[in-house]
């Protein structure tokens, strides 16, 4: 019986037809990178301090000292959140008394911002920060906008693959795609906090989707040489591009809801992808829909100028396809030794420790010293090197050492920040951009090295399982980012420290690369972390290209 690879090798690997499908799936991500990481600037808290009305009864000397300053980082700053008792200085002002000559600002009584906040208006002429003062006590709500961003992530994670399952990849990757451009339009409309946060849940549930949803069709559609590279270069590239979009849109927008607009309206450049995008012609047979996925192949056939054979599935191979069953595996199986639940634990804690090390450091780009644009513009451009450095190292040389070695690369840079001088900013910039590039070059790793550690019959709940604890640690990350609210350094000291002890970790993995795939759960007990040959190459090379995908999410 031939195999759906075998039955349409005549169509070649890379004629016209593959690749119109890669071009165009892959710049459907494209909107995925600016809205996946809008909350940077949809979000973006400004310098503020408290509102001193225009209507209280100041001299202009005591209204220049209504604010007590603080000690931040070395630097005496004006106290975000507190001022001097109002009533009090204007008794002192009716008085003709100076401050600091004549009071002892130390002494005088403050109390919170009653009338509210003035914002500074250099970098952010409007966020969701200052349209609803979410600071001071309510500035727990910014990095729980992020977070919850993420939990529609990890909520779409779930639903995304059943319902293109059962939907159909093509319908799901249009309709999430609709999802997401809908509801962050419906976003601008919002009128308090909740309803902000509770659409962008909704956003972020799209947004998975429609990347999951399309990467499928890719890697059902395109051919083993090509699938590799369009996990990489082609879908992460593209994601990359997209999210550097979104500091130059910013850089022009600065008020927000124009600013969600502005990337919303990109979403609608995809409706004409529905008349150039097929449907899967590998779930069309799955459902039975033969001649429907004869028809794909047909037009692709024409499309790459070559003949058409008269019978494409022959009836007999698809009627032995649909009778042969996968035996049924439970996630305890993941568990079901000593030594597969280690491997499965190590792998939950390496997705997550590296995903909060990704989404921390792309959150907390605009927080760096300088033009916070520039340096979202330098987050995102980092990445492409790292997916191409990725799949370099993916080529030639065994996993674990690759994946311990950006990922010390990326910690290790990440703690030098806190020797830096606070007067040399740009080493500090160059350190975590550095940083970024190594944490970003291990994320696009896992899915070939967790999906090479297992085998075949539990290797997609593997897969499933470690990249669900990806999204949690997508979910934390924005509270790591939180900490520098505390201390400059505190986030990369936490980050780099947790990045070099996963790295640690990593070294204790059983090596994949140039190991023959395990086909049973009694195959991979014997895997001791030892290369055992190179005999099978081979086949280790078909399998990363027909089932192993690479994303950075």
């Amino acid at each position: 019986m031939r195999d759906y690879e075998e039955v349409t090798a005549f169509l070649g690997e890379w004629g016209p037809f593959q690749r119109l499908i890669f071009f165009l799936l892959s710049a459907s991500i494209i909107p995925n990178g600016f809205n996946g990481m809008s909350v940077v600037f949809l979000a973006g808290t400004p310098q503020h301090r408290c509102l001193v009305p225009d209507t209280a009864n100041l001299s202009s000397a005591w209204r220049n000292h209504s604010i007590p300053w603080v000690l931040q980082d070395g630097r005496r700053v004006p106290h975000s959140c507190r001022r001097y008792r109002l009533d009090t200085i204007a008794n002192l002002s009716a008085l003709g008394l100076e401050p600091g000559l004549d009071v002892d600002l130390e002494q005088l009584e403050q109390e919170n911002c009653l009338d509210g906040w003035e914002y500074q208006q250099d970098v952010y002429v409007s966020t969701i920060v200052t349209e609803w003062d979410l600071v001071c006590e309510n500035d727990w709500k910014t990095p729980l906008t992020a977070s919850l961003f993420f939990v529609g992530v990890l909520m779409g994670s779930f639903v995304s693959g059943q319902l293109s399952d059962r939907f159909g990849r093509k319908n799901i990757l249009f309709t999430t795609m609709a999802v997401q451009t809908g509801f962050s339009f419906l976003q601008i409309f919002s009128i308090n906090w909740e309803m902000f946060t509770v659409l962008f849940v909704i956003v972020g549930m799209g947004q998975i989707s429609n990347y999951v949803v399309a990467f499928i069709l890719g890697t059902e559609i395109l051919g083993k040489s090509v699938r590799i590279i369009f996990s990489t270069l082609g879908v992460c590239t593209f994601f990359a591009i997209g999210y550097m979009v979104l500091p130059l849109f910013a850089y022009f927008i600065r008020d927000w809801r124009m600013l969600l607009l502005a990337l919303t309206l990109p979403g609608l450049l995809c409706v004409p992808l529905w008349w150039f995008i097929p449907e899967s012609p590998r779930w069309l047979i799955s459902q039975g829909r033969v001649s429907e996925a004869e028809e794909i192949i047909q037009k692709a056939a024409i499309k790459n100028s070559i003949a058409v054979p008269a019978v494409v599935f022959d009836p007999m191979e698809l009627q032995e396809l649909h009778s042969s069953k996968q035996p049924k595996v439970f996630i305890l199986d993941l568990f079901r030794t000593r030594n597969i639940a280690t491997i499965t634990m190590m792998s939950v804690l390496l997705w997550m420790s590296t995903s909060v090390g990704y989404f921390a450091l792309s959150l907390d780009a605009p927080n760096l010293h300088g033009d916070a644009y520039l340096n979202c513009f330098l987050s995102a451009l980092i990445e492409v090197p790292a997916y191409f450095l990725a799949w370099l190292l993916l080529r030639t040389l065994p996993r674990r050492y690759i994946i311990a070695g950006v990922l010390f690369l990326g910690g290790g840079v990440l703690l030098l920040i806190q020797v830096v001088p606070a007067d040399y900013n740009f080493l500090s910039i160059g350190l975590v951009m550095l940083g970024k590039f190594g944490v970003t070059s291990a994320f696009s790793m896992l899915y070939v090295f967790t999906a090479e550690l297992y085998p075949t019959q539990v290797r997609n709940m593997a897969v499933g399982i470690t990249s669900m604890a990806s999204r949690v640690g997508s979910i934390i990350a924005p509270y790591f980012v939180y900490l520098g609210a505390y201390n400059r350094v505190l986030p990369y000291v936490v980050m780099g420290s947790l990045t070099v002890l996963i790295g640690i970790v990593t070294l204790f993995f059983p090596e994949s690369f140039g190991v023959k795939l395990p086909e049973t759960l009694e195959q991979m007990q014997k895997v001791k972390g030892f290369r055992c040959g190179k005999e099978s190459r081979v086949s280790v090379e078909e399998e990363e290209n027909s089932k192993v995908q690479i994303t950075a999410f």
